[in-house]
C-alpha cells in the first residue's frame, strides 16, 4: 500500500468509524487501540510508522491485525471516554500516544496491556512500578524529557540569543510536569522564565500579545498534545510576533519553528511496535521494560532564522542533527 494511500485510510478510518473501515477485515484478526491526543491530519506520519513497524513484524492491516483509532483533538478531557469505549471494543492491546492518554487507558482498565508512548515520567505518575519492571498491565516507551534535557533546551536557547532576558513557557492544561524545572533551568542561565498556558484555539494570539507585553525575548514550548496539534498556528504566531522558539518535538522545527531538541516520535511509535508485537505473542507487559530514547536530535530552520533576522552560531549549526533550507 502507498504511503499517501495509507494517510487517506486514517482519515477515513476517523470520519466513517472503525466497524465501516474495517468491515472487511478477517474476524480472527488481533484488534489493537490507538488512543491518540491529537488529529488524523496532525498525527498521519506518527500511526504510518507505527504501523510500517508491525507491517515488518508480520501484523497486517486488513490482514491479521485490526486498528482501532479513536482521536482526542487535543482535548484530554475525551480520554476517559475514548478509553473506556476501547475497552468495550475488546482490544488486545491499547497504545497509548501520551501520559494522559495512559492515564485514562490505565484507569479504565487493569487486564488489557497497554503499550505507552511519549510517557514524560511514568514512574512519577503511578503507570508503572519502575522502569526495569513495570509490574502490571503498562509497559512501552518513556521520552524521559528530565531535568537536564528541559535545561538543555533553554540552554540551545541561549546560545541561540546570548542577549536572551525573558523567556516565555507555553503550553497548556496538558502540560502537567516540568513547568518547574524550566523556571530552575532559567534561573541557573540568569532568563526570566514566564509561564503562559492556553485553553484553546483562540487563546493563542492573546497568549502571544501576553509575551509580547511582558518583553519576552524567545518562546519555549514543552510537549504538549493540544499544542502538538496546532503547530502550524503556533509556529506563525511566533514569526509574526519575531520570537525564536524552541520546540520539544521536531514537528514544531518542519512547520516552521526555529528549532527544536528531542527525541523523535515517529521513532517512538515504530518501536512501540515492538512491544505490541510481543505482547500479541504471549508476553506480560509487567516484565516488559520500559525504554528511553537513546538519542535526542536538535533540528534547526535555516529559513525561519533567515526570516528573523537571526545568525546561527556555527557551533550550534555544526552541532544539528538537521538544519532545514528550503
Amino acid at each position: 500500500m502507498e504511503r499517501r494511500a495509507f494517510i487517506g485510510g486514517v482519515a477515513a478510518a476517523a470520519a466513517l468509524g472503525p466497524r465501516a473501515a474495517y468491515a472487511q477485515t478477517p474476524a480472527k484478526a488481533h484488534r489493537v487501540g490507538l488512543l491518540m491526543t491529537t488529529t488524523p491530519a496532525a498525527a498521519a506520519h506518527i500511526v504510518v510508522a507505527f504501523a510500517d513497524g508491525l507491517r515488518e513484524l508480520g501484523h497486517v492491516e486488513g490482514k491479521n491485525v485490526r486498528f482501532e483509532y479513536r482521536w482526542a483533538a487535543g482535548d484530554r478531557e475525551r480520554f476517559a471516554e475514548m478509553a473506556a469505549d476501547l475497552v468495550r471494543q475488546h482490544v488486545d492491546v491499547l497504545v497509548a500516544s501520551s501520559q494522559a492518554a495512559a492515564l485514562a487507558a490505565q484507569r479504565a482498565t487493569k487486564t488489557i496491556p497497554i503499550v505507552m508512548v511519549n510517557a514524560t515520567d511514568p514512574v512519577e505518575a503511578g503507570l508503572v512500578a519502575s522502569l526495569i519492571r513495570p509490574g502490571g498491565n503498562v509497559t512501552g516507551l518513556s521520552q524521559q524529557l528530565t531535568r537536564e534535557i528541559r535545561a538543555k533546551q533553554l540552554q540551545l536557547l541561549k546560545e541561540m540569543l546570548p542577549k536572551m532576558a525573558g523567556v516565555g513557557v507555553l503550553h497548556s492544561a496538558a502540560t502537567t510536569v516540568g513547568l518547574r524545572e524550566y523556571e530552575a533551568a532559567g534561573q541557573t542561565l540568569e532568563v526570566r522564565v514566564q509561564v503562559v498556558e492556553v485553553r484553546n484555539r483562540n487563546d493563542l494570539e492573546s497568549a502571544f500579545a501576553v509575551m509580547a507585553q511582558a518583553r519576552i525575548d524567545a518562546l519555549l514550548v514543552p510537549a504538549d498534545p493540544f499544542l502538538f496539534t496546532e503547530r502550524q498556528r503556533v509556529a506563525q504566531l511566533a514569526r509574526e510576533h519575531r520570537l525564536a522558539g524552541m520546540y520539544s518535538t521536531r514537528e514544531f522545527a518542519e512547520a516552521g519553528g526555529l528549532m527544536s531538541y528531542s527525541a523523535r516520535l515517529s521513532e517512538q511509535f515504530r518501536r512501540a511496535a515492538i512491544y505490541v508485537d510481543k505482547i500479541l505473542r504471549g508476553a506480560s507487559p509487567a516484565t516488559l521494560p520500559v525504554e528511553a530514547p537513546s538519542h535526542y536530535e536538535l533540528v534547526i530552520n535555516l529559513k525561519t532564522a533567515k526570516a528573523l533576522g537571526l545568525t546561527i552560531p556555527p557551533s550550534l549549526l555544526q552541532r544539528a542533527d538537521q538544519v532545514i533550507d528550503p
